[in-house]
């Protein structure tokens, strides 16, 4: 799935002229998007040296900080979105960073590689760890410390009083709403706080 896609189905979410914090912002392309296309404002939290630097130069207000240390910088209800896309599998203290984001953000938006997709599966029967464009790396060398599926992640909003207010998958830039469990590479959720 492209880039553009993953940015076209976030940005349909997020309301015009939104204050965002994007969590795990990498270059800092989503925001400086959602900026341009969107009227948003907002922050990016990136921990990289080189991610951070391309921020900036792509004119992306960015914070150096390491999610792992919390979110304590940043008030109750302070954004109307939170973004978390392809970051929960990179973090040890999932859970707490998706509180975390329901605490500072209205609503929050996460996209994550869905371990569920009918090929991750086949390659588990057959034995192997999958490799695909979502999850290209060998089990060895993943920078993924967690792998996840579409209903984990329902299971983990209910657990955490998270009120989903839209779910679907995406798979080849377009959005999977039957059965996204199974048919999609990547899981989204918008959700809010109960």
């Amino acid at each position: 799935m492209s880039e553009r896609t993953t940015m076209d189905a976030i940005a349909r979410r997020v309301p015009h002229g939104a204050r965002v914090l994007d969590l795990g912002c990498g270059d800092g392309s989503l925001l400086a998007y959602l900026q341009r296309e969107r009227g948003c404002t907002g922050y990016g939290v990136e921990i990289d040296d080189a991610n951070v630097l391309a921020c900036v130069r792509r004119g992306v207000n960015v914070v150096q900080l390491n999610l792992e240390e919390g979110l304590a910088m940043f008030g109750d209800n302070a954004f109307d979105v939170v973004l978390q896309i392809d970051t929960l599998q990179h973090l040890r203290n999932t859970e707490v960073m998706l509180r975390e984001t329901a605490r500072v953000g209205k609503s929050g938006i996460v996209a994550f590689p869905n371990f569920a997709h009918w090929p991750n599966r086949l390659s588990v029967l057959r034995g192997r760890m999958p490799v695909t464009r979502r999850l290209p790396y060998q089990w060895y060398d993943t920078p993924n410390i967690r792998v996840g599926t579409f209903k984990d992640f329902e299971v983990l909003a209910t657990k955490n009083r998270l009120r989903i207010l839209d779910a679907f998958g995406l798979q080849d830039g377009r959005e999977v709403r039957r059965l996204p469990n199974a048919l999609a590479g990547t899981a989204v959720f918008h959700f809010e706080h109960d």
